[in-house]
């Protein structure tokens, strides 16, 4: 009796590329001797593998998503909403990783955290430039939050960068103003540093948008890709402050912060308030 399984393939047949020294690899495409050497433990604890590699990875995300974001910013601009709406999905989607991340890091005890905790020093998720940057370029602007990046002038540079510059949001505003759309002139020209102040007036313009969608829809498909990047930022938001609650409790944060305490603050921030408070008047 013949036996139809093998626990070989063969590639006798295959075209494969066996020799790179003259060509690009995959390997080498990708950075993979970098990337995987920088991971750098500080203690012999088992589990601070996983602590390292679950914050790398999230950096890598929001690379992505300061890339993509940026991408949609430039094309809404330019009346481009078509190219916009794609990349606010994916960002969407990429949210959804760093919110599924969390239950991976979840799978460290507090007994497990504790064993390496000391060794981090003042190091903190709180000092993540990518994540401020992110924030402000969402429309979160607290000035205050950057002073944190004083010591790395680069990042810094990014951070401000994103600081004074219009948000999503303003982009948002400043378009819908092209399109006859009736926008205060207090929204559409501002110190972009400030806190965003919601404004009635441009509350019921989106509830004339939402309640005639077929007349208004790019504005409508427009608002809803923003709810969709909120609710998600959101959900990412909860899981975090969660993870940390399971983790270390209520003890305090080693960047200074008071740990769950302040990130239970974040979960109240809005970046589009006006296209949730519009849900209440319709």
């Amino acid at each position: 009796m013949s036996n139809d399984f093998t626990n070989q393939v063969d590639v006798s047949n295959e075209d494969i590329h066996w020799d790179f020294s003259d060509a690009m690899s995959y390997g080498g495409y990708l950075g993979l001797d970098r990337l995987l050497s920088a991971q750098k433990p500080v203690s012999g604890e088992h589990d601070e593998m996983l602590f390292i590699v679950i914050h790398q990875v999230a950096e890598l995300w929001m690379k992505l998503i300061i890339h993509e974001t940026s991408g949609a910013m430039a094309h809404i601009r330019k009346n481009e909403t078509g190219p916009a709406l794609k990349m606010l999905a994916r960002v969407s989607r990429v949210q959804e990783q760093l919110i599924d991340a969390w239950a991976v890091l979840a799978t460290m005890t507090p007994a497990d955290y504790l064993a390496f905790r000391d060794k981090l020093g003042a190091s903190s998720g709180f000092q993540s430039f990518q994540y401020r940057a992110i924030e402000y370029r969402l429309g979160n602007k607290n000035a205050a939050l950057a002073r944190v990046h004083a010591s790395n002038p680069p990042a810094k540079a990014l951070v401000d960068a994103a600081l004074n510059a219009p948000s999503l949001w303003d982009e948002t505003l400043m378009w819908m103003a092209r399109k006859g759309y009736d926008i205060p002139a207090s929204h559409l020209t501002r110190d972009w540093s400030s806190p965003y102040e919601a404004s009635p007036e441009i509350e019921a313009v989106w509830r004339t948008i939402y309640q005639d969608s077929v007349t208004h829809w790019e504005a409508y498909e427009l608002g809803e890709k923003l709810v969709d990047l909120e609710h998600k930022f959101q959900q990412w938001r909860f899981n975090h402050m969660k993870t940390v609650e399971r983790i270390i409790g209520y003890r305090k944060g080693t960047g200074g912060t008071s740990g769950v305490s302040y990130l239970v603050k974040a979960l109240d921030l809005r970046f589009f308030p006006e296209i949730w408070t519009v849900r209440t008047a319709l």
